[in-house]
């Protein structure tokens, strides 16, 4: 039994290491191969999550990740478990969210001979982890101050992103704790007992400084705010406000939309011809989800183009000539403070708010439209909101207008309706306040194992509009747009929510939309809301809410 007792040491040593660089979260799924790293961690001091799917379990992880703005880890077993993941790491790796992969594995001597169940699986996310690290089979002969060490330098070397650790088990792997290594385990001395990391790497983080900022804020300037938090838009849409520099805002920068619509009001062409005037543009947070406005972006050439954002990388699809600056939003602001000036394009701002009126005024059918504009008539009080892909973000995108500062989150690194339900499950439990999550019924049925993780207070919201309606805004095919695009599917939602036990409604107007909501925020299990939706009719709104 001495491997098993020894396994278990060296997941305590890997284990609490990462818990010295903020991991609270565990994410298990159940295997064998892993048991030694699950026992550790049923016996730690981790919050454990469990899922039976391990593809829902990264996008759990990733939710996680979104909510709390720590690193998530995940234990799996070996084989086509580790795969699975696959899908949520690239999401992290787009977008920043930090999440550990800890894969069991079999060791060497069971690769590559027909072992069951055994793959190779160093490497097998290739470029799409910010680092990886292939542990040796645990051996006493290998110093514990040399596990934390490479672990240590693991994470402070790849701070934003996935790094996977590969970690091969031998049997047996099943075992109770023991006194058993105690030495190798106690060479590690006074580390036990503190909460620093046992390598620290020193890394200079100063906000970098634009020195000609006194000379541009005296400029016509424009403001582009896209993926940011909930802190960093609020005080953006003050900083902006300040400059008198319009602001168009992503559905995911929180500012509050002071420009809203403007998805709508820059298809008017003596718009982007006033916009085009602006001398700089300032853009904090990349991940734009408008087309039209990202569109224009592409189009205009400011003699300034300054991105700010956090993560490194070129982050402007449209590669205009530019300066990218890796920082802190919040700390770059107050290195940039603003100067008041009277707002250089008042008659723009008027034009935004008259086209937010009359889309009010107009949008009076029920359906997916009307739920993207009135959204925030359905937000529980100090709680969050999910956005799934496609149509969903689209249209809140080009509609809604958002409390300044309240929580939104989506996936919008590579945009998939993937593990979607998962995503706001761990954002719920992340964030620990009452989650609204709205998603397309083909997202729905391809997460639809994750409705076993739904616990209250959640309300999902499932706009069953007849399949993937957004390609009725693309340029697909008529008689071919349903069979091999559109692909509208025969689900019952109702018999979904009754096989996990959840809540379930449908309402047919608005009024009792509301009443369905506020029905979830009151009970006890979580709340599937099936929205049923004319085929297209979302879409054409959103091409032709503008005409209206």
């Amino acid at each position: 039994m001495s491997h098993s007792i020894f396994n278990r040491r060296w997941a305590a040593v890997i284990l609490e290491a990462l818990s010295r660089h903020g991991v609270q979260h565990l994410c298990i799924a159940p295997g064998s191969r892993s048991a030694p790293l699950t026992l550790e961690a049923a016996a730690g001091n981790f919050i454990c999550h469990t899922h039976f799917d391990e593809r829902g379990l990264g996008y759990l992880a990733l939710g996680l990740a979104k909510a709390t703005r720590q690193p998530v880890a995940m234990i799996v077993t070996s084989g086509t478990a580790v795969a699975n993941l696959l899908p949520a790491v690239i999401e992290a790796s787009l977008t920043g969210e930090r999440l550990i992969v800890l894969s069991a594995d079999r060791p060497p001597e069971l690769i590559d001979c027909g072992a069951n169940q055994a793959i190779a699986q160093p490497g097998i996310f290739a470029g799409h982890v910010g680092g990886a690290l292939n542990l040796p089979r645990p051996s006493a002969d290998i110093p514990a101050r040399w596990l934390v060490s490479a672990i240590d330098a693991l994470l402070q070397q790849h701070p934003a992103g996935a790094v996977h650790i590969n970690t091969p088990f031998a049997e047996p792997l099943y075992g109770e704790a023991s006194l058993a290594f105690k030495a190798w385990h106690d060479e590690l001395g006074d580390w036990w007992h503190e909460e620093k990391p046992w390598l620290n790497i020193n890394a200079d983080w100063a906000t970098p400084f634009c020195s000609d900022w006194s000379r541009w804020r005296q400029k016509r300037g424009l403001v582009v705010a896209g993926k940011i938090t909930a802190e960093e838009g609020v005080a953006l849409a003050k900083w902006a406000e300040t400059l008198g520099w319009p602001l168009l805002a992503d559905i995911q920068s929180h500012t509050g939309a002071p420009w809203p619509c403007s998805e709508l009001w820059l298809q008017e062409t003596h718009a982007r011809q006033a916009l085009a005037e602006a001398e700089i543009v300032v853009q904090f947070g990349a991940r734009l989800t408008g087309k039209t406005l990202t569109g224009w972006l592409a189009e205009i050439h400011p003699a300034a183009w300054w991105l700010i954002d956090p993560l490194p990388g070129h982050l402007d699809p449209a590669h205009h000539r530019s300066q990218r600056i890796v920082a802190n939003i919040t700390a770059w602001l107050a290195a940039h403070p603003a100067v008041s000036q009277p707002a250089w394009l008042p008659s723009l701002q008027t034009l935004a708010q008259e086209t937010y009126t009359a889309l009010t005024r107009r949008l009076q059918e029920f359906g997916e439209a009307q739920l993207a504009l009135r959204l925030p008539e359905l937000l529980p009080q100090e709680g969050a909101l999910f956005l799934g892909n496609s149509l969903t973000i689209r249209l809140a995108d080009a509609f809604a207008r958002l409390p300044a500062g309240y929580p939104v989150y989506a996936s919008r690194g590579a945009s998939g309706i993937d593990g979607l339900i998962a995503t706001a499950v761990g954002v719920q439990r992340g964030s620990g306040k009452p989650l609204l999550a709205i998603v397309g019924d083909l997202s729905a049925l391809y997460d639809l194992n994750s409705l076993a993780l739904l616990d209250g207070p959640l309300v999902l919201i499932v706009v069953n509009n007849g399949g993937g309606q957004i390609f009725s805004l693309l340029p697909t095919p008529v008689k071919e747009r349903e069979r091999f695009f559109t692909l509208p599917q025969r689900a019952d939602f109702a018999s979904a929510a009754n096989m996990f036990g959840l809540a379930y409604r449908q309402p047919q107007d608005w009024p009792s939309l509301l009443d369905a909501v506020a029905a979830g925020w009151r009970s006890d299990k979580a709340m599937l809301i099936e929205l049923k939706a004319v085929a297209d009719r979302g879409a054409q709104w959103l091409a032709g809410a503008w005409q209206q």
